[in-house]
């Protein structure tokens, strides 16, 4: 097998490879519940009440609590102390048994100072409950209905609160850590309220879950107040499918996932602009910090996030359409402003890689800092978008981050499980990024991120501030003053290669396999490790063997060549360079297309005269190439479906393959014109090829065509023999030169090897340099044999001036 057909196939194995890994995504976990629909929206926000408790909930170790208590204000402390000789004599020991004890709607139960560990909902099922019939989730987990709920309450839930209407729970200690609900790691929820409309918990803290500190589930109407949450395997609070509801200062750390997740939030704001009646869920006054993501929520619809702050987290803030079973999706209209939103540049995933987290919960650490991050995501980002539409982001501090301050990129619908082509680009529009403040915390003191945008540049109608610092890409659709208005609109239909090829990488994530995929800097590579780094290496050493394959075999006499190629060369190595982490946001990656870009045009020009098909698809390549540059770094292209990097990548493949076969070919005919009809010994007078050696107009490549083809017609001038040169007698489809048989060596018919190049005549091998004759040369190259006198068929070898013996003509 010869080498070209070698690197043809070598190649093509490459690209194989290359296009199953872009287009192969795993698949993807999250929150699973049951189906579930959304509020009719006919309640409302509840109010606090601040009358006497209905039901009172204590421990009865009175030292214990006169412990508890020996700190707090006289008059609450003296509350607290008629509470508890109320509670000894009438109240409950355990939450879960004042719960029960509801019996109507609007009662408000009271827990005391203390620990609540819910000894009797803490044992695992047994009987009945220990054989339900259920789905099960990709966790592990059963994914129970609401009547198997009811039927088995704490198969899963430390405290249930089912189908109860305005239950007040509240603390009466003087901080949210005077009550604590522990469920120890032995249950999914500490509490979980489902179809309990109207629910308000305040003042105490849950802790210490596989999945929710504090889960409300398919409720018009909750409230949440001045609640911690913490050291949880997935959420600190968990709202799903429900409307009306407030979260108000409260806080979460130390959970796998999110701090506070609104997921699938009533989506009553669909087919709106920004401009909206109401929100299903507002959230304020809340601190999330040293979680995998501080909020998050998929299909996070309508949510109002305001006044809050979001730190050393993995990432500060996400919303998504990531993951199937939620309904709601596309998410769209979440509202962020006014937030601090600074520093989440934590990295948990090495707690994944060793084995930290495969240890059972109780022994994993959770309460000394450690984090199981439960999917994949970039850390060091303040706000993520995966899929939304019609987001804003206004008016907040976003500072501090080591990769990104806004991160956006689109989400195929597939990946949520809708299969049809219609809504696969249905995410990541009209999402408004204005008026905040990157880069410089409150006061004032500069808290420069990495950069402060990150986006794949998929979908339409999405504007950033003018102000932006560095971003990926460089040129930003730009927000006008008034929500809606653009300037620099695309309307990109798939993001940019290279980033698509990093996500669809980096989401290859499983927190129980400790499968972290090898190339995704999320997870620790740098340099040459990352997968972005890597295809711009290989990318960059395919394009330098070739080109200088090229060039050695072409064009190496052709000085604007040789200097094409070293600005390709130059080109290339930087956009090796610019595929960093440190690089990538500045202005290397587009001066790279830059220089590229013009070498494939020089590269073009330099080859239009041997091969003029391919010479303007390499000026075509370097065409899209600048335009690429242009789009990433001066202005993004508008009107267009694909950005200029797709254009560029598929006439890429085809310039590298015609370039291989270019290179490894020899002789130089041009393309469509193979070698002349090597003539026999019957060849008319006429026939053969010759180059002139004299630069006068006129000279150069003579082609005969039979007795009716005039000696010396052709193309070409100067003393080099032209690529088109190469026919040799007896049709030597090689191409390698000769004499035709019979052919007359008209007056200019070339030089032969080690001819003079001032000669007129041609001189055969062997033949006198300094012959001047207009005859023709003999087969041993007899300067006097007599005009007309044809070489013997097939015996001219010779060659012009600065030839390889391939490309020369006699």
């Amino acid at each position: 097998m010869s080498w070209t057909r070698r690197f043809v196939l070598a190649l093509s194995v490459v690209l194989a490879a290359l296009a199953a890994a872009l287009f192969t995504a795993p698949g993807a976990q999250a929150h699973e519940e049951r189906p579930v629909t959304f509020p009719d929206g006919s309640g409302s926000v509840p109010k606090l009440r601040t009358g006497e408790p209905d039901l009172v909930v204590c421990k009865t170790d009175r030292a214990e609590f006169e412990r508890r208590i020996s700190r707090f204000p006289a008059p609450l402390k003296a509350r607290n102390l008629a509470l508890f000789e109320r509670c000894v004599q009438d109240g409950h020991r355990h939450l879960q048994q004042a719960v029960d004890a509801v019996d109507r709607p609007g009662l408000t139960i009271a827990v005391l100072p203390g620990l609540y560990e819910e000894e009797p909902s803490l044992p695992p099922p047994t009987g009945a409950c220990a054989t339900l019939q259920a789905p099960t989730s990709a966790l592990g987990y059963q994914i129970l209905s609401y009547a198997q709920q009811r039927q088995c309450p704490h198969n899963q839930n430390l405290v249930a609160i089912l189908g109860k209407k305005n239950l007040q729970i509240e603390g009466t200690g003087a901080s949210r850590l005077d009550v604590v609900i522990d469920a120890k790691y032995q249950k999914l929820n500490a509490l979980r309220a489902d179809g309990s409309d109207g629910v308000y918990f305040r003042n105490f803290t849950a802790q210490r879950t596989t999945f929710n500190s504090l889960y409300v589930l398919a409720a018009d109407g909750f409230v949440i107040d001045d609640v911690l949450t913490r050291w949880n395997d997935e959420y600190g609070f968990l709202t799903f499918a429900s409307d009306h509801g407030l979260y108000k200062n409260c806080e979460s750390y130390g959970n796998g996932d999110s701090g506070i997740y609104p997921g699938s939030a009533s989506d009553i704001n669909e087919g709106r602009g920004y401009d909206v009646p109401r929100y299903s869920i507002e959230i304020t006054g809340c601190r999330s910090h040293h979680n995998m993501v501080g909020y998050s929520g998929t299909a996070g619809d309508s949510v109002w996030v305001h006044d809050n702050e979001f730190d050393h987290n993995m990432g500060g803030a996400s919303m998504d359409s990531a993951f199937p079973g939620h309904p709601g999706l596309p998410q769209n209209h979440a509202r962020f402003e006014r937030n601090l939103i600074h520093d989440n540049n934590q990295n948990y995933y090495p707690y994944v890689a060793d084995g930290t987290c495969a240890r059972p919960p109780v022994e994993r650490g959770y309460e000394q800092g450690v984090v199981c991050p439960q999917i994949s995501m970039p850390p060091g980002t303040g706000v993520i978008t995966a899929g939304g539409n019609w987001n804003l982001y206004e008016n907040n501090w976003v500072y501090g981050h080591q990769r990104a301050a806004f991160y956006l990129n689109a989400v195929p619908a597939f990946i949520r499980g809708e299969s049809a082509w219609g809504k696969q680009t249905d995410t990541s529009h009209h999402n408004r990024y204005a008026g905040n403040h990157l880069g410089v915390d409150r006061a004032g003191t500069p808290r420069p991120n990495r950069s402060d945008v990150w986006w794949d540049g998929q979908g339409s109608g999405n504007c950033w501030q003018t102000d932006t610092g560095a971003a990926s890409p460089g040129a930003l659709p730009g927000c006008g003053a008034r929500r809606g208005e653009v300037s620099g609109n695309t309307g990109r239909l798939i993001g940019e290669p290279v980033k698509l090829a990093q996500l669809l990488v980096c989401a290859d994530y499983d927190v129980q396999a400790r499968r972290l995929a090898a190339g995704c800097d999320w997870y620790g590579s740098r340099g040459i490790h990352r997968v972005e780094t890597q295809l711009a290496l290989g990318a960059a050493l395919v394009l330098a063997l070739v080109g200088l394959a090229l060039w050695w075999r072409r064009l190496r006499t052709d000085r604007l060549a040789g200097a094409a190629t070293l600005i390709g060369l130059a080109g290339l190595a930087l956009d090796v360079a610019g595929s960093t982490l440190a690089l990538t946001p500045t202005a290397v990656p587009a001066l790279a297309l830059l220089l590229t870009g013009v070498w494939w045009t020089l590269l073009g020009f330099a080859l239009r005269p041997d091969r003029p098909v391919f010479a303007w698809t390499t000026v075509a390549l370097g065409a899209l190439t600048l335009l690429d540059a242009f789009d990433k770094a001066i202005l993004m292209v508008p009107g267009i479906p694909l950005s200029p990097a797709w254009l560029r990548l598929l006439l890429g493949i085809v310039w590298v393959l015609w370039a291989v076969v270019a290179t490894g070919s020899r002789g130089g005919g041009t393309e469509g014109v193979g070698a002349a009809p090597g003539a026999g010994a019957d060849a008319a007078p006429g026939t053969g090829v010759g180059v002139g050696a004299d630069p006068a107009p006129g000279t150069g490549v003579g082609v005969g065509s039979g007795a009716l083809a005039a000696p010396g017609i052709g193309v070409g001038s100067g003393a080099l023999a032209a690529p088109v040169a190469g026919v040799g007698a007896d049709g030597d489809a090689a191409g390698r030169a000769g004499v035709g048989a019979g052919g007359h060596a008209a007056p200019v018919a070339g030089a032969g090897a080690g001819g003079d190049a001032s000669a007129r005549a041609g001189v055969g091998v062997g033949g006198d340099a300094g012959a001047e004759r207009d005859a023709g040369a003999g087969p041993d190259g007899d300067a006097g044999a007599p005009p007309g006198a044809g070489a013997a068929p097939g015996t001219g070898s010779g060659r012009a001036e600065g030839q390889s013996p391939e490309e020369g003509t006699a």
